[in-house]
């Protein structure tokens, strides 16, 4: 005991899980967590190619908000007592490479990889938002706000990239569908892994 015989307790940053449907708050967290750091690779892999260009600042600024989205997960998987997926390994190699090798394509392939992904994340956090909608708004009225307010960021991004001439890349289509597959089978698997 301390001087004075009070004793201290540390704050926690957790939540009282008590009344929470658990297996679904962990599916999100998890997944979203893993989402986000695939982005922030994304990101770091077009920066190593695109940095110095004139859409490196554009690309600069997304990145931090996904740094930001990141950091806020890491925060809630400490919370709410969640495993990370133990795809974030091959999710640290797979984000980089699809960030590189889009921005090899040039400003438009990188910008055509940020629609792609964007337009997939801003779909799957909708359907997380309906998710918690229809299990209680008011449990769960803090992760509500803090899923609106990223898909709002990342539809934002895919904004950007349809600003900066996404649709021109080469092959745009194909590349935004190839994308896009990629990104639901990720989605699925840092679900249940």
């Amino acid at each position: 005991l301390p001087a004075g015989g009070v004793s201290l307790r540390l704050c926690s940053t957790r939540v009282p899980l008590e009344g929470i449907n658990k297996p679904v708050i962990d599916r999100i967290i998890r997944v979203d967590h893993a989402g986000e750091y695939g982005a922030n690779r994304i990101y770091a892999g077009q920066m190593a190619v695109l940095g110095r260009s004139s859409v490196g600042p554009i690309i600069q600024q997304m990145w931090n908000q996904e740094k930001d989205h990141l950091k806020k997960f890491n925060e809630l998987m400490v919370a709410y007592r969640v495993r990370p997926t133990v795809l974030l390994p091959f999710w640290n190699v797979a984000g980089f490479v699809l960030g590189a090798g889009s921005a090899l394509l040039g400003k438009k392939g990188a910008m055509a990889c940020t629609v792609a992904i964007e337009e997939s994340i801003s779909d799957h956090y909708n359907s997380q938002i309906r998710t918690l909608l229809e299990e209680d708004p008011e449990k769960y009225k803090e992760l509500l706000q803090i899923i609106k307010q990223f898909r709002d960021d990342e539809r934002e991004h895919h904004d950007i990239g349809l600003e900066h001439d996404a649709e021109a890349a080469p092959a745009y289509s194909v590349l935004k569908t190839a994308i896009q597959l990629g990104c639901k089978a990720a989605i699925f698997l840092s679900e249940r892994i």
